[in-house]
């Protein structure tokens, strides 16, 4: 029997080629820093804390994961604690801050022996500068994030990315909530003081209260902006009153004929504006002070 001839690359689907060579880019970024140390540090905690290795020292940030908070004295702090109450169900501060305590010393207890650090350097936000997200292999080559998740240390929340070896980050942050689910059902770490029948409630409570600041964000965002395209009555060119809507040609030269203007309800006694009309066009008109009026063409 004759030998089947070796498939060779020209073989290989050119859609097969990109797709591996995209795999490829997309992971080779992170940094493997092989042999690194768990430093101690008062700002340290579960999720957050300073490394030092190949020479240099790290404040990592855990890519996927939440751990409780460890403290409620800033304004912030105590805001992420009230978050976190409500989404592990949670009746007091003093349980988040209690098993934020709790995952700090398993983290530091996990990287007692050297690890590895799988960094692209991004840069985490933060009251802490100069963290960067990472990901970390504990000596037993165990993922430390998701160990946090299965002993009901963290959440799945956070950042996330493709891992060094091709993972999706849908894949992981996927398998990360079944970990949690697993703990949930343990009642393993915080999930064992958990109030499953309130969960509901405050979850409803917490996203409500974003809703809230979405919506004041951007109504400042719209007055901001409509306050930057305001029209200055007293300086405006026929052009600029007329991208106002319901000032016309005719409109708006009447209201050049009839400057200067103290204030926008002057605008009454120009001919063809009315109270309905003036409450209509006064979000986008302003009356400037000191302001002389140029060539009206």
């Amino acid at each position: 029997m004759s030998k089947r001839p070796r498939p060779t690359f020209n073989w290989i689907p050119w859609w097969i080629i990109a797709l591996a060579a995209c795999l490829e880019i997309s992971s080779a970024d992170l940094e493997t820093i092989p042999r690194a140390r768990w430093l101690a540090d008062s700002d340290n905690d579960g999720d957050s804390f300073l490394v030092e290795g190949q020479g240099q020292q790290l404040r990592i940030r855990l890519y996927f994961v939440d751990c409780p908070e460890t403290s409620a004295s800033a304004t912030t702090d105590a805001e992420r604690v009230q978050e976190q109450m409500r989404y592990f169900g949670l009746t007091n501060a003093a349980q988040v801050i209690r098993f934020g305590e709790e995952a700090r010393r398993f983290t530091e207890r996990m990287l007692a022996r050297p690890f590895t650090v799988q960094t692209a350097r991004a840069k985490a936000p933060g009251r802490f500068g100069g963290r960067v997200y990472a990901f970390i292999k504990v000596a037993s080559g165990d993922d430390l994030a998701e160990m946090l998740v299965q002993e009901g240390l963290a959440r799945a929340h956070g950042v996330e990315r493709e891992s060094a070896t091709g993972v999706s980050a849908q894949e992981t942050s996927r398998k990360l909530k079944d970990l949690e689910d697993s703990a949930k059902l343990k009642k393993a770490g915080i999930w064992a003081e958990s109030n499953p029948d309130r969960i509901p409630e405050m979850r409803l409570q917490q996203r409500q209260k974003l809703q809230e600041l979405d919506r004041l964000r951007q109504e400042s965002k719209a007055a901001r902006a409509t306050n930057q395209r305001r029209i200055d009555l007293n300086t405006a060119s026929v052009r600029e009153l007329k991208s106002v809507s319901g000032i016309g040609l005719v409109l708006a030269q009447r209201i050049i004929q009839a400057r200067p203007f103290q204030s926008v309800d002057d605008l009454l006694r120009v001919k063809g504006i009315g109270q309905k009309k003036l409450d209509a066009i006064r979000p986008r008109v302003v009356v400037n002070p000191r302001r002389t009026a140029p060539d009206p063409k």
